[in-house]
């Protein structure tokens, strides 16, 4: 069966009924060792122009499922098998919380997007410590995404951060602090330079793992280029930029709550991508996602001065064949540059 016909049968059901049915299939093939292979022989593409060493861990290629469709840490062999060539797993809390009130994810389906109000539902650290244990050695690089329970006051916020931080500090290939999601309260608040200081000094106090912070795509330009000038000289490896939008006039029948992901936000990601990579790049790592959905837009974000790309909406809108494809087009686009390697082509724009 095709993905387009899939996905119709899929998209019958509410978008978070055919998330657990699709996870659920992918569970299912992780423990069908010959499932497993026949999706890896049919959509993983490895090529070595592709390759690179990243904080001491072998990408085998740039394109990375961002977090949130893995919050527990259930999937990693299956991204493997589907041609990812990173996974980041999360958002995870010290505490076990259900999130926000159902329903909570929407499709815009003209549109390619999704609006999610979530709110960190996960089963909590103890829960994820135990599966990532059991997964090592890990088939590709694996991040974890870390964010503060909802009941925890901003005043206490660094505290969650902090047993988070010892709890994974030995399991994550990198950790990535998530102050950017819109689903909650009082999150974005501690976007300010005194609590990135404050929590990248305990961080780094703490553990040598890198440590990223992930940005909303909705602060003004400059306050976030100076944030994560702020978050590197403070001690982070990276920067993530960005998280979903509260910004609900890109769809045109947007819900009340929540953070739009997918195409509408392409634009508005990578401006401030741009601005914090004519900053900061050469000086720290750069991630990019938030609207990538093709290789031609990875490549632009590559360009731009992204080692790395993530992808979410553009995988439940394309399926499992979009890794590959953005990897094969990535090639075709690297050759037309005369470029021998991914490496020569990343900041290519900045040079």
């Amino acid at each position: 069966m095709d993905y387009n016909t899939l996905k119709s049968l899929l998209f019958r059901f509410d978008p978070e009924t055919a998330h657990h049915l699709a996870t659920g299939a992918m569970r299912l093939a992780q423990a069908v060792p010959p499932l497993l292979s026949a999706l890896q022989r049919r959509y993983r593409f490895d090529d070595p122009r592709l390759e690179q060493e990243i904080f001491g861990c072998r990408f085998a290629n740039p394109v990375g499922l961002a977090a949130g469709f893995d919050k527990d840490a259930q999937l990693i062999p299956a991204m493997y098998a589907l041609g990812f060539g990173f996974t980041e797993v999360g958002t995870v809390t010290p505490r076990p919380q259900p999130g926000n009130p159902r329903p909570r994810l929407w499709r815009h389906v003209k549109e390619e997007a999704l609006q999610n109000a979530m709110g960190f539902n996960n089963e909590g650290m103890e829960a994820m410590r135990k599966r990532l244990e059991t997964a090592r050695p890990y088939p590709l690089p694996v991040g974890v995404n870390i964010g503060k329970n909802k009941t925890t006051p901003e005043s206490e916020a660094l505290k969650d951060y902090e047993t988070l931080i010892r709890t994974f500090r030995d399991l994550a290939d990198y950790l990535v602090v998530n102050i950017s999601s819109p689903n909650t309260p009082g999150l974005r608040d501690l976007q300010n330079e005194a609590f990135i200081e404050a929590l990248f000094e305990m961080a780094k106090g703490i553990t040598d793992r890198p440590i990223l912070l992930k940005i909303a795509p909705d602060m003004e330009v400059q306050a976030a280029v100076e944030l994560c000038a702020k978050a590197v000289e403070s001690g982070a490896d990276g920067i993530i930029a960005t998280n979903t939008s509260v910004d609900y006039s890109l769809v045109r029948r947007p819900e009340a709550v929540g953070g739009i992901s997918g195409r509408p936000i392409r634009q508005k990601s990578f401006e401030i991508f741009e601005a914090v990579a004519k900053a900061l790049f050469g000086k720290t790592l750069l991630v990019s996602v938030g609207g990538i959905d093709s290789g031609y837009e990875a490549y632009r974000r590559i360009k731009a001065g992204a080692s790395l790309v993530q992808v979410y909406s553009g995988f439940i809108y394309r399926g499992p064949e979009l890794p590959s494809l953005i990897n094969r087009t990535l090639l075709h686009l690297l050759e037309k540059d005369g470029f021998n390697h991914i490496s020569e082509a990343i900041g290519a724009d900045r040079k």
